[in-house]
């Protein structure tokens, strides 16, 4: 099965994507093929597998990222329709496209998946300089996800009056465009210096989960080399399962 619709994709234009502003970003409608979107949401990774991140403390005073997570690792058991999407996301179709939109970088993708529950938020920040980009699947529907709940990615101005390593509230900065995070579609922005980005307190009711699944487009910084010689990916998790265990 073929999981990237590859026509929509082709069709996002690189120049108009590097000058979007605050900084470039662009929501993708029917990212996925339907086929595949329903596969993969079908089969999505049960939460019982996750780790429940609460209260993680931030640098420069940042607001926790309370949500579950997991990491993906290639022992991680998962369905198959999951193993065949990530495998499309390691060619060099997918590959290709970012070089098109992002520039001829040497790409490290790693892969989460983040679910969220009632309160969870994602305080204003900017991501760490070994991102370059994060490409953003969503995996809710109108039959799970109400728009009264929340949960809209937050495409955040700050004007230039605030340093990356700084923590500004959601009234300090300006809404650029509010993404609903449902439906097939995706969000793929850029790391800048001014990349702000966030998700205001989810207002679901308990028991129903805001479902996203994460490609973070690393770059070979320094951290990334360190971690690599350690034995770790650029998000830190060990490379080889021997190691892990």
């Amino acid at each position: 099965m073929r999981y990237l619709n590859q026509e929509i994709l082709q069709q996002l234009s690189p120049e108009d994507f590097q000058a979007k502003q605050p900084y470039p970003w662009v929501g993708i409608e029917n990212s996925l093929m339907p086929e595949g979107f329903e596969a993969l949401r079908q089969s999505l990774p049960d939460v019982a597998r996750f780790n429940k991140m609460v209260g993680v403390k931030r640098a420069y005073g940042q607001g926790s990222h309370d949500r579950f997570l997991l990491h993906y690792q290639p022992w991680l058991e998962i369905a198959l329709p999951w193993k065949e999407f990530i495998a499309e996301l390691e060619s060099d179709v997918y590959q290709s496209f970012l070089r098109r939109m992002l520039g001829p970088h040497k790409f490290i993708p790693t892969f989460e998946w983040y679910y969220a529950w009632e309160g969870c938020a994602v305080s204003p920040h900017c991501d760490a300089a070994r991102k370059l980009a994060t490409h953003i699947f969503y995996f809710n529907t109108e039959t799970d996800w109400n728009p009264e709940w929340g949960g809209e990615i937050l495409i955040l101005d700050s004007e230039r009056r605030f340093k990356t390593h700084s923590a500004p509230a959601f009234d300090d900065l300006k809404v650029a465009a509010a993404l609903e995070p449902w439906g097939n579609e995706s969000l793929l922005f850029e790391r800048t210096l001014h990349s702000w980005h966030g998700v205001r307190p989810l207002r679901c009711p308990a028991g129903q989960l805001r479902k996203l699944f994460l490609i973070t487009i690393n770059i070979p910084s320094f951290q990334v080399w360190w971690r690599g010689v350690r034995g770790k990916d650029p998000d830190g998790y060990k490379l080889h399962e021997e190691q892990a265990a």
